[in-house]
């Protein structure tokens, strides 16, 4: 076979792995492992599998990556997403959509801890979306909400992504932080907006909550805090 056809293959044999619901890790490795071994040789895939494996784990760099993904979960089990997500709805309670606008500012704070995309919308999805459906809220504002809002994970430091990328790129990972914060900040308010645009458009797809009293805001904040 030639390069080209096994190249084909391992895509066709990628995506059918991740229908059978692998998890994406392992699959990249089989097929990467198995068509270097038809390329060159199983000697070869197997010497640079245990070599890659190696400098992986081995690069100081990227252990930071799973120390951060691990703060997130310490914060989610401690009960901090939930904290979150209290006292940013109780400083925008009142608002049409107060709720969704909550769920981005606990999304965009929430990211700033674990710096993962995908770990931050899970967070919030278990935490924010039973409170919007028990409001009333409209299914796809609230699912949508949590779905951009998670990918304000990626943008604002500590990002995964950026980490990465720094480290592909031999960039400063630090500038690369301090480069998503403004824009995160940015971007936050900007879904915000959108959100209060739509509720005001079309008032049946957030329900008004009852607005909270000064002292309750503090003291939520001071949870957080």
């Amino acid at each position: 076979m030639t390069p080209t056809l096994i190249g084909i293959l391992g895509v066709v044999a990628l995506v059918a792995l991740l229908m059978c619901s692998l998890p994406v890790a392992v699959s990249m490795a089989l097929v990467g492992v198995a068509g270097y071994a038809l390329v060159i040789s199983g000697q070869a895939a197997l010497a640079m599998l245990s070599a890659d494996l190696y400098d992986v784990f081995a690069n100081y760099n990227l252990t930071v990556i799973p120390l951060f993904v691990f703060m997130g979960q310490v914060a989610f089990h401690s009960g901090i997403s939930r904290r979150l997500f209290a006292a940013a709805n109780s400083w925008l309670s009142g608002l049409r959509g107060g709720l969704a606008m909550a769920t981005v500012g606990a999304c965009a704070a929430f990211g700033a801890i674990c710096g993962s995309g995908p770990a931050t919308a899970a967070t919030m999805a278990a935490v924010a979306l039973p409170e919007m459906r028990r409001f009333k809220y409209d299914d796809a504002l609230a699912s949508g909400t949590v779905a951009a809002g998670g990918g304000l994970g990626m943008l604002i430091p500590p990002s995964v992504v950026f980490i990465v990328y720094g480290i592909l790129t031999e960039q400063s990972i630090g500038k690369l932080f301090m480069s998503g914060v403004i824009p995160g900040i940015l971007v936050a308010v900007l879904f915000c907006g959108v959100i209060s645009l739509q509720c005001w458009l079309n008032p049946r797809l957030a329900p008004p909550t009852s607005r909270v009293s000064w002292r309750e805001r503090f003291r939520k904040l001071g949870g957080v805090i």
